[in-house]
């Protein structure tokens, strides 16, 4: 005789369907939440939610919040539960600013996070909660002042120079060769990134296997247990300090600590001073270090190289992400390559063939263009906040609870054809001063806006936008066999990546500038 039933196995399916219907229930207690609150909701999978594609790595993160968008169309929000999580979702580019920029003290924090105890991954700008978030925020932006970028345009241009060595020894004359323009991007804004930020010759563009530039590949590659951590520290952040989660692997954490304090040290020792990210990392330390009230932040310790992991990761993927695409696009849209091509070339007549700063930042069609891939390709495809306090949103009864997660789908704006006519297209005069005004406000933020605004944007759009000067002033690319025509998003990728390679095929022109 067993406990319930006449037999023992009969007991176990008892039992194992018992635990199936409280695990249902408990899974699917919030469902109807929502809609209980006057708000439009996606029928939700029990266990899953709306989460199911996404969580199965079929779906990347900005195309799973950008369905969600499409899905809501007419409307200035919905509902989405990841799991049994209750997820606000913003569609109306009003309450986009109000978030972002008006009512932001009460949403300031991402909803994204990491163990505190991984002050690596917790304790960058990108991550950082308040209030260390705005102490930390105010002493590094006099990094990105415009005497500061001048004076790392001057490196930079000695990568450049590194760039257009290595061309040559592709052999690249007649018709040309195929080339994997994602990793060759990658390795020109690693050498960017290693010279401004660090004060090192990375020389990835000689060496692919550059250690600093290996390392720089495990943080977005992609495989299955890669993708579910960075899932969960930005989608179930609530779980991460039972799966050690970690924004960065344990191996590149090691690795650039390693790297950061050999370097740091011996600049202390040395005296010397390159105006780079060290510096100022130097002078915070010696000014702040000793003070414990920095809202949870210290300038010292794995504090110190959490910011110089951010800028590594940030400086390197977004500008190759940028410059890369933007290459795709003028390959398959040659009439585009050439009128960029002219306006590069006659710049630089003028220029005697030198690249300089402010070349780089007034060029208008360069500007044109480089807005458009960000349109199609934001590197974040979506922002994720978290409210701080109750908030009750303006004209309506609907109050989010504190703690809610709201997220902004960037690239379901950038998409919705109400704001940009055939999105599929990839057209640089919706950037004209004429089209910029006819478009609503909040409906183009490809580096986020508020006081949260991506604080690398300068930053990041001159290393994006010297590549495709330095390239395109010799060189033209071209579709080939394996260009992915139409593109395919990786969809294991938390941030806009190809499936895939992306190659094209790249040929030497007869005549430049200087």
């Amino acid at each position: 005789m067993a406990l319930l039933t006449p037999y023992w196995g009969l007991d176990g399916i008892v039992v194992v369907l018992s635990l199936i219907a409280a695990a249902y229930m408990y899974m699917t207690r919030k469902f109807k939440y929502w809609e209980k609150q006057g708000v439009v909701e996606f029928s939700p999978t029990p266990f899953l939610g709306n989460f199911g594609e996404c969580l199965m790595q079929k779906k990347s993160p900005p195309e799973f919040i950008k369905d969600m968008y499409d899905k809501g169309k007419g409307l200035p929000y919905v509902g989405v539960y990841i799991f049994d999580k209750p997820v606000f979702l913003v569609r109306d580019p009003e309450l986009v600013k109000l978030i972002l920029v008006k009512d932001f003290h009460v949403f300031s924090d991402k909803y994204a996070s990491v163990d505190e105890k991984d002050r690596i991954g917790y304790a960058n700008v990108f991550l950082m909660k308040n209030p260390g978030w705005k102490v930390l925020r105010a002493k590094l932006t006099p990094f990105f002042t415009s005497g500061k970028l001048k004076r790392m345009h001057e490196l930079m241009l000695m990568v450049a120079d590194d760039l257009d060595r290595h061309l040559e020894t592709l052999h690249l004359d007649g018709a040309g060769n195929e080339v994997e323009m994602k990793d060759l991007c990658a390795n020109f804004t690693t050498d960017l990134i290693g010279s401004t930020a660090y004060g090192l010759r990375v020389n990835s563009l000689n060496d692919p296997k550059a250690e600093f530039r290996e390392q720089g590949r495990k943080i977005f590659n992609y495989n299955i247990l890669r993708g579910f951590e960075l899932l969960s520290v930005f989608f179930i952040p609530d779980i991460v300090k039972y799966t050690h989660a970690t924004f960065f692997s344990k191996e590149f954490g090691q690795y650039l600590r390693n790297v950061f304090w050999d370097v740091f040290n011996a600049r202390v020792k040395s005296g010397e001073k390159r105006c780079d990210l060290i510096d100022l990392l130097m002078d915070l330390r010696q000014k702040y270090g000793s003070e414990n009230d920095m809202g949870g932040f210290k300038f010292d310790g794995d504090d110190l190289v959490g910011q110089a992991a951010a800028f590594f990761t940030g400086g390197f993927e977004t500008s190759s992400t940028t410059m890369s695409f933007t290459l795709y696009e003028l390959a398959v849209n040659q009439e585009i390559q050439r009128t960029l091509r002219k306006e590069i070339l006659d710049a630089l007549e003028e220029s005697g063939g030198k690249i300089t700063y402010d070349m780089i930042a007034t060029l208008p069609y360069l500007d044109k263009v480089i807005s458009e891939t960000l349109r199609k390709y934001p590197p974040l495809g979506f922002l994720d906040r978290r409210s701080n306090a109750d908030y009750k949103l303006p004209n309506s009864d609907l109050v989010l609870k504190k703690g809610t997660p709201v997220y902004i789908p960037m690239m379901g704006l950038h998409y919705d054809p109400e704001y940009f006519p055939e999105p599929e297209k990839f057209d640089p005069e919706r950037f004209s001063d004429e089209n910029k005004q006819k478009r609503p406000n909040n409906v183009y933020f490809p580096f986020g806006d508020g006081p949260r605004l991506c604080i690398g944007m300068r930053l990041g759009l001159m290393q994006s936008k010297l590549g495709v000067v330095q390239l395109l002033r010799k060189y033209e690319v071209t579709p080939c066999k394996q260009t992915p025509i139409p593109m395919v998003l990786n969809p294991k990728g938390l941030t806009t990546t190809c499936l895939g390679g992306l190659y094209l095929n790249v040929r030497k022109i007869t005549s430049e500038a200087g």
